[in-house]
């Protein structure tokens, strides 16, 4: 535990070159005042860069005035490999790091965590959401970062020896999961691979603000340890259990759960005939709205992009499976012929994928690989049941089509769900007490 506010090291972006703007004063690591723009640009050795005519290995620029003074990061990526995936230009508080890392120049912002907060919250969803689901959202956002910083401190493999991924089987089969450990020299990312963090530029109201402020270093913990608190889209009707989308040691507190007042009425999706008609039906839940002004607060309008997300449906024609498996996997399997759920989680999420071909097969999991796989930029989740078209006399399908519940792992809290709850009145606390199990509420500085 602590009792005194932390700082967080956000990775925002990777690139050749970088141009950024200082608002203000600033001071460099050997005592120089710095302001203007300038462009950080990679050496051909690829392990220095140069500033204004300088070189350096690492540089940092502190500002002056905490809360005066700030800083712009041109052509920062926003959702990496999502079909909404752009640029932008953002502004930030607190201070800029500039290091080289794997051959390219790395931007990291050192910032007060409740400052790191209030644009996750507003970058995550709309500003204008409900009070109750931006307090909630405040607590699960704080308590995810501060377990993660806390276990990076405490029980992550060395830098010379932690993979980028994790495979868990070898052979046939390619069971993969990706985690916070990709990150090596900062905490978290600014993606969704983390949480979205868009600097004070996304912070469009004093609401994210005083959510954030409202719950000031409250978090959620569960036998005395912090909450790995997830959180996705939607999660389709049912909650995910962690170990289907990470490592297999269960989070007691990240479990089956139906996204409705009756929590305990929903068939067990781990079978697949229960999956199937459930994914293929339109069951009630939280999340299962259309209501345009509720998820107008919630999204973001590159989210609202997508309007099919309690049950949707992709089309891949055979061309276009073998040519990801290629793209993807570098694997060619031949003509792809079936696509088989072996497991599934509590959400009737896929955990391992069967993929035969007439020159193969091959098993992938978990989530977030399949998603991967089968898609140019991300599937909406991995809860889905397949239909096979026009097989010809060799059984080779021409298209599949892939009927789909959810959007994002399913993991925790649901974001549409708990929007929901926020609308009907629901308090911050019992929010969290419907998402993360037996987990208790308190405060840490």
């Amino acid at each position: 535990m602590m009792n005194q506010e932390p700082q967080v090291r956000v990775g925002i972006l990777s690139a050749p070159s970088l141009r950024f703007t200082l608002t203000g004063l600033f001071t460099s690591a050997d005592g120089e005042l710095v302001s203007g723009t300038h462009e950080a640009r990679i050496s051909e050795s690829g392990i220095a860069f140069t500033i204004d005519g300088k070189t350096y290995t690492s540089v940092e620029y502190t500002p002056n005035t905490y809360i005066g003074d700030s800083f712009e990061l041109e052509g920062v990526t926003i959702g990496v490999d999502f079909h909404w995936q752009r640029k932008e230009n953002q502004r930030f508080r607190g201070s800029l790091r500039i290091i080289v890392e794997n051959g390219k120049l790395t931007a990291i912002n050192l910032v007060n965590v409740e400052d790191y907060l209030v644009s996750v919250i507003s970058s995550e969803m709309s500003s204008t959401s409900s009070l109750a689901l931006l307090r909630a959202h405040a607590v699960i956002s704080r308590s995810w970062l501060l377990s993660m910083m806390s276990r990076g401190d405490k029980t992550l493999p060395t830098a010379d020896s932690r993979p980028d991924v994790r495979a868990l089987n070898p052979g046939p089969s390619l069971i993969r999961y990706w985690d916070r450990e990709d990150h090596l020299n900062f905490d978290v990312c600014a993606d969704d691979h983390c949480q979205r963090y868009q600097g004070i530029s996304r912070v469009s109201t004093p609401i994210a603000a005083g959510a954030v402020a409202d719950t000031r270093g409250e978090v959620l913990i569960y036998k005395g340890e912090l909450c790995d608190t997830r959180f996705s889209k939607c999660c389709g009707g049912v909650f995910e259990r962690f170990e289907t989308c990470w490592d297999d040691a269960p989070r007691p507190y990240l479990t089956a759960r139906r996204d409705s007042v009756d929590t305990l009425d929903y068939p067990d999706l781990t079978q697949e005939e229960n999956a199937r008609m459930w994914i293929l039906d339109m069951p009630q839940a939280f999340c299962n709205t259309q209501d345009k002004r509720i998820l107008s607060q919630v999204l973001n309008g590159y989210d609202q992009e997508t309007p099919d997300f309690y049950r949707w449906t992709e089309e891949l024609t055979q061309e276009k499976i073998t040519s990801l498996l290629r793209k993807r996997l570098d694997r060619d399997l031949g003509a792809i012929k079936d696509l088989t759920p072996l497991t599934r989680g509590t959400s009737g999420r896929i955990r391992e994928l069967k993929i035969t071909g007439t020159e193969g097969e091959l098993i992938i999991g978990k989530e977030l690989m399949i998603r991967r796989t089968l898609s140019d930029s991300h599937l909406y989740s991995s809860a889905f049941v397949v239909e096979a078209h026009e097989r010809n006399a060799d059984g080779i399908p021409a298209r599949f089509t892939l009927h789909g519940a959810g959007w994002g792992h399913g993991v925790g809290l649901c974001q549409i769900g708990a929007a929901i709850m926020g609308e009907k009145g629901y308090s911050y606390d019992e929010i969290l007490r419907h998402y993360y199990i037996d987990s208790e509420l308190t405060r840490l500085y």
